[in-house]
């Protein structure tokens, strides 16, 4: 998936939650820049990091174990 097909997948969402090492970076896309978003949702090659979960109206972008163990706990 591509930067404007990330964009378009992304933009109905309420928030985006990317990971980037240990750290979880929270987006409410209402009020995020959109090139700030790609950058951090895509990899270097454009496409959509992995991996990527919807749960409602939130994306999980990237993978980061004790925010994907909370994600079970709820």
């Amino acid at each position: 998936m591509k930067r404007d097909e990330v964009w378009d997948l992304l933009a109905g969402a309420e928030k985006v939650y990317v990971t980037s090492g240990k750290k979880i970076i929270e987006f409410e896309l209402g009020s995020a820049e959109k090139e700030e978003v790609l950058k951090r949702t895509t990899g270097r090659t454009g496409n959509l990091r992995a991996p990527a979960l919807k749960r409602g109206a939130h994306y999980y972008i990237g993978y980061n174990e004790e925010l994907y163990e909370t994600l079970v706990k709820e």
